[in-house]
This record gives structure tokens, C-alpha cells and sequence, in this order.
């Protein structure tokens, strides 16, 4: 046998050495390769934004044209019929004084389970819809009581639900936290104490802060979702101090959009204009963030190309998607003027709402036996517990009137709005 010199044992050990080297290396790169592929295949699975157009993966255009989930988990009166009993809290209000908190409790848990369900999804994709947009109450995703629950809040387990039967459908969806913490108009569509606290006070933005970054978070990974809308219709027309919130609005979406990005780096953000997503005067920074797209909102008025000449102006200014996150509630031959109107100027479009009691959506409701005790109970005196006693129909009657309203918002159910759906030219 040859004899193996103490120089020979060196060099075999530097070889394997450097052949166990080379081999990890290999490994590392490859690692770091598959990696880098993983977070394109990742990235590339979402919508992403091409000046002002939104694209798909597969690379052709996305035109939005769909619905709000409106009523769904942020109640508001009118859907209900009523009319001074119009936000939610106000409306959680007066059944817990109508039937007691208890069964109160059970009728909002048996709302969320039927109002909106993998029947509704599949029937707005069968209208031609791609995209559907969710308005939520900050409180789903907190301790506080809000729709019958105190502790143990549901909203992640209803939003997926919801991506679920929108992976299904195929359709798109957008968050859109409709209330804020504090509130963000300081009217009843955000739920709050009637000014917009949101601007205010720090503490209410750590939690709206936190709360997106929780959000964000758990779906930074999920492509059904189109985008995250931070908050609706900031800052109504009515306070005197009207310009100075405004001019907070967008250091409040930075800071928002900052929490989202610690975690999220794929999901566009979508940020509407002051005074019911009309007055894009108070932006100046459309560049902080590399996924950006504006939202507006218009009811009434003309349905010509110089009603929303401003909010075309913007976009054009700022080189981004601009969308038409609500409209509604006219005439079907003005909804299909309009719907042209904004598809011959790139404006895509989600309808408000999907459902409501009789017409103007999607579906109708049809209010069951007994309803007009429940509204002529939400309209009346109640400032005082004499009037609450003196105004509260009889608990058989009431508790009935509201289960049989479960049963009616059930899409089966419903009148389907056939001339409505037509006119949004979705097909």
C-alpha cells in the first residue's frame, strides 16, 4: 500500500474542505435564488399599477365594475328604513331598548350569517361584477361592543369568509374601513360622536395605525384582494374648521400606509379625497408610496364627462388610478349615462349598495309583516325612559318582525333589480 505523507493528508483535508465550501455555497445561492423566485411569483400575483391604469398579473387591464357590501357589517338606517335612527350604534341602540340586548345579540349574529353569503358572491359575479368593495366598522377588529359581540370580535373570520367566496367567483375585493376610530367625517356613515376625533387625537390614530397593520398583515399575501381603502369620506362639510382638518388628511394616510408597509409591501392603497371623496385639494405627495391609487365618490348631479372633471383632472396630474368607489341611488338611463361617462374616461366603478330594503341596489328587500312597528318605533320620542316604555310595541310582534327580516334579506328571497344591473353596463 502507498504510504500517505503528512503533506498528502493536508491537501486531502484543504480539497474536502473546499469541496464542502463550494457545496454550501452552491446551496446558499440556490437558497437565495429560490427565495428571490418565491417573492417574484409572490409579487407578480397581484394587481399593480401602471400609470393610470390597474394591471393584472396575466398583464391585460383591470376596468372595476362591481358593488358595495353596504349594511353588511357596518349597519347603516336608511337600508333599514329608518330615519333618525340612521348609524349603527344608534341602530344597536334601539333594538336593545325594542327587544333587550340578549336577543339583540342573536338577531345581529343571524344578520351577519345571512345578509351577505357564498350565494350573494356567486350571484354579483353572474351580473358581470369583477370587483367588489367591503365596508367595515374599525370595531370587528377590536374588544368593544359593536353588532352583539363585546369580546372576541369576528371580523377576520367574516372578511375570510368573504376572500374565499371571491377567490371562488373570481371577483376582486377591496377593505374599505368605513368607520374609524374617532371617526373620520363626524356624520353617521362613520358611526362616530359627530365630528371627525380622528385628527384629533393620537390615541384614535395609533389604533386605526395598528389596526390596518394587523389587517395588512394577515392578507399581505393574498392576491384576491385588490387593495386596502384606509378610510371612507373623510371630513364632512360641516365643521368651521374644515381647512385645517383637511389639511392633516394626508399626513394620516401616511402614517396608515406606513403601518401597512412594515408588513405588506404588495397590496395597493387607496386614499379618497376630503369632504365625501370630492376635494382632492388637500393632496400634495402622490409619491410617498409606490402603490397608490385615489378614490371618489358621486351622487347626483349630471351624468357628463364635466361632473367629474375634477377628479379627471387630478388623475391626469397625478399619473394614477382613479376610482369611482360609490355611486348610486337615480334612475337606471342615468346610471347608464354615467357608467359610460366614466368607462370613456377610465374611472372604474363600484355601484352603493348590493342590498337594501326595496330598490335602488342590486337586490331588494322586501320589508316582512310588522316592519313599519319596528321603524315607527325608531322614529319615535325615546330621550327619556318614560318614552321608550311608552313607545316599545309588543316583544312577540317586534322579536318576530326582526327574525322574519332574516329570513327576507336571504338572497332567495330577494327581488332581483333587473333594469338596475343593466344599466351598469357590467356585461
Amino acid at each position: 500500500m502507498e504510504k500517505i505523507t503528512l503533506t498528502t493528508k493536508i491537501t486531502m483535508k484543504n480539497l474536502l474542505a473546499t469541496t464542502i465550501s463550494v457545496a454550501l455555497l452552491s446551496l446558499g445561492v440556490m437558497g437565495c435564488s429560490e427565495k428571490k423566485a418565491e417573492e417574484q411569483v409572490t409579487s407578480a400575483a397581484f394587481v399593480t399599477i401602471q400609470g393610470p391604469d390597474l394591471i393584472k398579473p396575466d398583464g391585460s387591464k383591470l376596468f372595476i365594475m362591481g358593488t358595495n357590501l353596504g349594511n353588511w357589517l357596518n349597519p347603516e338606517g336608511y337600508m333599514f328604513k329608518f330615519n333618525k335612527t340612521n348609524s349603527g350604534r344608534f341602530i344597536n341602540e334601539m333594538f336593545c331598548q325594542l327587544v333587550g340586548p340578549d336577543f339583540t345579540a342573536e338577531f345581529w349574529k343571524a344578520f351577519k350569517d345571512n345578509y351577505v353569503t357564498r350565494e350573494d358572491i356567486r350571484f354579483i359575479k353572474s351580473t358581470g361584477a369583477n370587483t367588489i368593495r367591503l365596508p367595515f366598522h374599525y370595531k370587528l377588529f377590536t374588544d368593544e361592543d359593536y353588532m352583539g359581540l363585546t369580546v372576541n370580535q369576528d371580523g377576520f373570520a367574516r372578511v375570510d369568509s368573504l376572500v374565499n367566496w371571491c377567490r371562488e367567483s373570481d371577483l376582486y375585493l377591496i377593505l374599505d374601513m368605513h368607520d374609524a376610530p374617532g371617526g373620520q367625517t363626524g356624520d353617521n356613515i362613520d358611526d362616530s360622536y359627530g365630528y371627525p376625533w380622528l385628527f384629533d387625537s393620537e390615541a384614535s390614530q395609533q389604533l386605526y395605525c395598528d389596526i390596518w397593520r394587523k389587517i395588512a398583515d394577515r392578507y399581505k399575501n393574498e392576491p384576491v384582494i385588490l387593495g386596502y381603502e384606509l378610510f371612507n369620506e373623510p371630513i364632512a362639510p360641516y365643521f368651521e374648521n374644515m381647512e385645517e382638518l383637511n389639511g392633516k388628511l394626508e399626513d394620516v394616510y401616511k402614517k396608515g400606509v406606513a403601518a401597512i408597509r412594515e408588513v405588506d409591501k404588495n397590496h395597493i392603497v387607496l386614499l379618497g379625497g376630503s369632504q365625501w371623496n370630492g376635494n382632492f385639494k388637500p393632496f400634495n405627495d402622490s409619491k410617498f408610496d409606490d402603490k397608490i391609487m385615489y378614490t371618489c365618490h358621486r351622487y347626483g348631479g349630471e351624468p357628463t364627462p364635466a361632473a367629474i372633471q375634477n377628479f379627471i383632472n387630478f388623475r391626469d396630474s397625478v399619473n394614477l388610478p382613479m376610482y369611482m368607489g360609490e355611486i348610486g341611488h337615480n334612475t337606471n338611463e342615468w346610471q347608464a349615462a354615467f357608467c359610460q361617462t366614466m368607462r370613456d374616461n377610465n374611472i372604474g366603478y363600484t355601484f352603493w349598495p348590493y342590498k337594501k330594503m326595496d330598490g335602488s341596489s342590486f337586490v331588494g328587500i322586501t320589508p316582512p309583516e310588522n316592519w313599519a312597528n319596528i321603524v315607527y318605533f325608531s322614529e319615535a320620542p325615546r330621550a327619556t325612559y318614560k318614552e321608550i316604555r311608552e313607545a316599545r310595541p309588543e316583544q312577540a310582534m317586534a322579536r318576530k318582525a326582526m327574525m322574519d327580516f332574516i329570513e327576507a334579506c336571504k338572497l332567495k328571497n330577494c327581488v332581483v333589480q333587473e333594469g338596475y344591473i343593466q344599466s351598469l353596463g357590467m356585461k
